[in-house]
């Protein structure tokens, strides 16, 4: 317990109401800002898991040999929301419940692990992993990012523990294959970890530790692999088909990376575009605290600390300089997302850099400084998030007195800690909270409620919508669209012809037309011009900013 030896009582609830804290936000921020599809690939991991639960998917590679969709292979993203949708069916909060739940489910493995041993740390990590922006965000998507982090975080406890026992090394080792196993099944990012295993591995092979571990993770992960491999070279000829087909996708999304030989964009890429990206995704607090626990490490260093520290430093290694590609050099894509692999140990880490600023008091006032630098550069309305821990440590530091006898002034008391957990708290809550009370952009149930509503059998006819609904209207209907009905864009009303008895209608969703994720490129019209290609028109329904109305086609312009 090391500093909370003395006061374990309340220093052992500071992680149960991190813990409550964290899944309450969770779940309110997961149903408040719930916005439905958000792009072709969640779609796509929604189809093949109603295809696999309705027994029509099909393990086969791509008829026409292009190769370009490597989403099919995700599994273990499709395959548990396959097994929703056979209990609850299919809608969008049923899409998304395995992303939220492997979301939750990380706070619950820190907590699981770390709330005795190392109170302040299970509280911080969860913190800084759970109230990140984009961790939240990527609750309410069928994206594999925040499944991938929860394996991530798993594979790298089974590692860290299973070593740190002399008993049932070889359980441990056994299901840190199988954990990296389903990782790989989630996706291929994985990869990061790669050189922070081999590390270990010659580390511990070096001093002849750990031999039964290592001997059943590598037992198992051959046969695992192996079979794997014959998998695909009995359904596509191909034992590396994956591999093929990650390769085959870069060359496709070639453009806007690297493979042109772009060198001014590359060097930038590979020199402070990672720092300015971390920066600006809020995860500055977290690099510096991890810099501190780094500090703090050398004058006495710990080995969960080492740990933590070794694979935050690998992996953002990886993520700075690594390629997508074995045949070009192909920097990853400095997008949110892309970095959740990232995000376990460094969080983490940060805790341990938290946990020995509450146990001495010291260094707060750099920690200040560097976090103004932070708000100061960015000048942005994310400034408040490194305003607030900024000023935190200054007062914290100044405040401070180990021989004080209110517990509030003195390092290494559990009030202490809560005070520097509560200016995690409200720094890391102002974005989530913003974002929960903003209306819809997508007006998602809207739409949906529409669509059950008037345009369900026996109606016939065509339904005229915009280019991104074009897209996954058979989702609204569990891709099980009306026989009678056609679905088409606003363009073709010129050349739709209907049959006897058929109606036409025109679905309207004014925030998809101003969602400015879509007019960037999706979208390139706006309401009049839309409305001007239907001159004869009659509005039937409407729920909120979406109406549908009934058109007479052909009519003069």
């Amino acid at each position: 317990m090391g500093c909370f030896a003395v006061v374990k009582p309340l220093s052992s609830r500071l992680p149960d109401l991190t813990l409550v804290f964290v899944v309450l936000l969770t779940l309110a921020y997961f149903f408040l800002t719930h916005e439905g599809l958000y792009d072709l690939d969640d779609y796509f991991y929604a189809r093949y898991a109603h295809q696999l639960a309705s027994g029509t998917f099909a393990v086969v590679p791509d008829p026409q040999g292009l190769l370009h969709d490597p989403l099919k292979e995700r599994w273990l993203i499709f395959g548990p929301v396959a097994a929703v949708y056979t209990i609850f069916g299919i809608n969008s909060i049923t899409s998304t419940l395995w992303p939220l739940l492997c979301t939750l489910g990380c706070a619950g493995v820190i907590w699981g692990v770390y709330r005795h041993r190392e109170p302040v740390v299970a509280a911080a990590a969860m913190l800084l992993l759970g109230l990140h922006y984009f961790t939240l965000n990527l609750t309410n998507y069928l994206y594999p990012d925040n499944i991938l982090m929860f394996w991530c975080l798993c594979c790298a406890l089974s590692l860290l523990l299973g070593r740190q026992t002399y008993r049932d090394q070889l359980v441990w080792g056994a299901g840190f294959a199988a954990l990296n196993f389903a990782a790989l099944l989630s996706k291929e990012t994985i990869v990061y970890y790669l050189p922070f295993y081999l590390g270990v591995l010659t580390l511990d092979m070096y001093r002849q530790r750990n031999t039964r571990f290592w001997v059943a993770a590598v037992a198992l992960g051959v046969c695992l692999l192996g079979a794997y491999l014959a998998f695909y070279q009995l359904y596509t000829h191909d034992a590396l088909y994956r591999l093929h087909l990650i390769e085959q996708t870069n060359e496709y999304l070639k453009e806007g990376n690297f493979l042109a030989g772009n060198r001014t964009a590359l060097v930038a890429r590979i020199t402070y575009q990672p720092v300015v990206f971390l920066v600006g995704t809020g995860l500055g607090v977290a690099l510096l605290l991890a810099g501190a626990a780094a500090l703090y490490s050398r004058r006495r260093p710990t080995a969960d600390a080492g740990f933590w520290l070794g694979l935050t430093f690998t992996t953002l290694a990886f993520y700075w300089l690594g390629s997508t590609s074995l045949s070009h050099y192909n920097p990853i894509t400095l997008v949110p997302r892309m970095a959740t692999p990232l995000l376990p140990p460094l969080c983490v880490a940060a805790g341990f850099g938290l946990r020995d600023f509450v146990a001495n008091g010291r260094g707060g006032y750099w920690l200040a400084l560097l976090l103004l630098a932070g708000a100061g550069w960015l000048h942005n309305s994310l400034s408040v998030l490194y305003m607030v821990p900024a000023l935190y440590f200054a007062l914290a530091t100044w405040w401070t007195n180990p021989a004080a006898t209110s517990p509030w002034r003195r390092p290494g008391t559990e009030h202490f800690a809560a005070l520097a957990l509560g200016a995690l708290v409200l720094a890391l809550s102002i974005r989530p909270l913003y974002f929960m009370q903003k209306p819809s952009v997508s007006a998602h149930r809207a739409q949906q409620q529409l669509m059950r509503e008037r345009l369900q059998a026996p109606a016939r006819g065509v339904v005229f919508v915009d280019d991104f609904l074009i897209g996954n209207y058979d989702f609204y209907y569990g891709f099980q669209v009306p026989p009678d009905l056609r679905f088409r864009r606003f363009a073709a009303a010129d050349s739709v012809r209907l049959a006897p008895g058929e109606k036409a209608w025109l679905l309207l969703n004014r925030s998809t037309l101003t969602n400015p994720e879509l007019t960037r490129k999706l979208i390139r019209y706006q309401e009049p011009e839309v409305l001007a290609r239907f001159p004869e028109r009659r509005s039937v329904a409407q729920a909120g900013t979406v109406e549908l109305f009934e058109v007479l086609l052909n009519a003069p312009k």
